[in-house]
């Protein structure tokens, strides 16, 4: 008989018999067909969107760019990925203070095979040195995963497409 699939990102069902001998019951595993969906696990890194101030020249290349608009747009993309199997968390540092222990905090909670960095990190002449930071804490906390980046808040599922 097979078993009805568990709900959620793991599936597993077996087929199995029970043989019952002199010795009384004894269940014995005849075949297994195992479907194991394990979530891929992503950490997408950006700015805090309250601390960037989109009047700076800098962010010309995103005009009627808010704080807001940039919420709402990594909040669609985690949701956006984790309808697609993946399990994703937003990890949100300031410019530079306490970026480098956030994102090695964040890292230190699970083994993450892609982590994604931000276009507002990486883009943004002036975060550039943020970007290479943050770049060489991923290296170094979580060698295992991929790297990958995005183009603004709203294309982070095509960027982790692209490695996992």
């Amino acid at each position: 008989m097979r078993a009805p699939p568990v709900p959620g990102p793991h599936r597993f069902s077996c087929l199995a018999s029970v043989q019952v001998n002199e010795l009384g019951s004894r269940f014995t595993l005849t075949s297994v067909d195992t479907l194991m969906t394990q979530s891929k696990l992503v950490l997408i890194v950006g700015l805090q969107p309250d601390l960037i101030d989109f009047s700076e020249p800098d962010y010309a290349a995103y005009p009627g760019m808010t704080a807001s608009k940039v919420t709402a747009g990594l909040n669609a993309d985690v949701e956006s990925l984790n309808r697609m199997g993946y399990s994703a968390t937003l990890c949100l540092t300031d410019l530079g203070e306490t970026s480098e222990a956030t994102v090695a905090a964040a890292l230190a909670t699970q083994p993450y095979d892609c982590v994604m960095i931000g276009a507002g990190v990486r883009t943004i002449g002036k975060n550039f040195p943020l970007f290479e930071k943050l770049v060489n804490v991923v290296h170094q906390n979580a060698p295992q995963a991929k790297i990958c980046f995005n183009t603004g808040p709203t294309d982070s599922l095509a960027a982790v497409q692209r490695w996992i």
